[in-house]
């Protein structure tokens, strides 16, 4: 067995390997897509959108008027008026002069002149120009995910496409991991990349490098065959198409996880079990793809623990969390189980250098669910 099947004698910090993983790395170059492909994507710098609505319209059904004109108007001093009030729908413009929409009982029609019955303030019954998008105002701003609601305001402002930043990913399985290769393309998916999974024709490291092909995609990601088994030859197969940069990640789970690089594309090894994948995956691999998407920092949510975490010191380690009550409820630490996998609403990481969090302390975490 060669010294590339085996796990170094020291585990790479995890800092430390992603620093040599993210090197060069820069976002690519941004493209348009239809507003429904668009959503999950990261968006990039867009043009600025036209007010909407482009003029004052009718946000009810109702009589058009100025509402200087219908001051002193009651049910008891009824106010002529010189013409026919003008009949609006909701989603009309406004016409020319008129500031307000009342309701149909305001106006008193069954006499031979109708009469105005009711006061009303400029505004009434009327959505101003540019209430629901201002002018020179963005659909999402870049760096952005895009969700559900930019879409509204992008149909809303005519347009048809969005420019975005959408890496493209190569996800190579080896064979037996489907489960995990399936779980990882998810998780592309939803984080905006495009991703495009393929099964390796076999385990040697032979088979597995003519399928380690960079072309046409910005990140590389392998699936199982990292460990330190007689199978095992996806380390081989990366150190000749390319350069093994750290195998042996001082993270848990996830230490036989590795990165590299082929050319200029960087190269995420992941194990072939779902929990040390996964977290090899979001310590690893997802800061590379938001570099790529050029996704501004992932937001954390800050919360007390209501356990302590312990941890040994000399592994980072990923820990699986709940909300109860305000506060982080620990599922699993170390040991990801499909059952706190499934269940869990947030993670976040021990660093290597702690021994953990005490009881009640405010811990970052990254949430999992929109």
């Amino acid at each position: 067995m060669t010294s590339l099947q085996r796990l170094p004698a020291s585990l790479t910090r995890l800092d430390v390997a992603l620093i040599a993983l993210l090197k060069g790395v820069e976002p690519v170059a941004p493209v348009e897509l239809a507003l429904a492909k668009a959503r999950r994507c990261i968006a990039a710098e867009m043009p600025q959108l036209a007010a909407y609505p482009p003029r004052d319209v009718a946000a009810t059904d109702g009589f058009a008027f100025r509402a200087h004109d219908l001051v002193g108007a009651s049910s008891y001093s009824p106010l002529p008026l010189i013409s026919a009030p003008r009949w609006v729908e909701a989603g009309e413009a406004m016409p020319d002069g008129c500031d307000c929409v009342v309701d149909a009982d305001a106006v008193d029609a069954s006499g031979p002149i109708a009469q105005a019955i009711a006061e009303a303030v400029p505004g009434q019954g009327v959505r101003r120009a540019g209430s629901d998008i201002g002018e020179a105002s963005q659909c999402v701003a870049a760096g952005r995910r895009i969700l559900p609601h930019d879409l509204l305001i992008a149909g809303a402002a005519g347009l048809t496409k969005l420019r975005v930043r959408r890496p493209r990913l190569r996800i190579v399985n080896i064979p037996g991991g489907v489960l995990t290769a399936n779980l990882i393309a998810e998780s592309a998916g939803n984080a905006g990349a495009e991703a495009n999974a393929i099964e390796a024709p076999g385990r040697d490291a032979a088979s597995l490098a003519g399928m380690l092909d960079t072309r046409g995609c910005d990140l590389l990601i392998t699936i199982g065959g990292s460990g330190v088994g007689r199978r095992d030859s996806t380390l081989l197969a990366l150190a000749a198409r390319g350069e093994v940069i750290a195998h042996g990640i001082a993270l848990q789970p996830g230490r036989t996880a590795a990165v590299g690089r082929i050319g200029e594309t960087p190269v995420v090894v992941l194990p072939g079990a779902p929990d040390q994948a996964l977290a090899a995956w979001w310590t690893l691999a997802l800061p590379v793809l938001d570099r790529l998407s050029g996704r501004r920092p992932r937001k954390t949510v800050r919360l007390p623990l209501v356990r302590k975490i312990a941890s040994g010191v000399g592994l980072a380690e990923v820990v699986l969390l709940e909300r109860k009550d305000g506060a982080w409820v620990t599922l699993a630490t170390g040991e990801l189980s499909l059952e706190a996998i499934a269940n869990a609403e947030a993670w976040l990481v021990v660093p290597g250098g702690s021994e953990g969090f005490a009881a009640g302390t405010p811990v970052d975490a990254y949430m999992l669910r929109e």
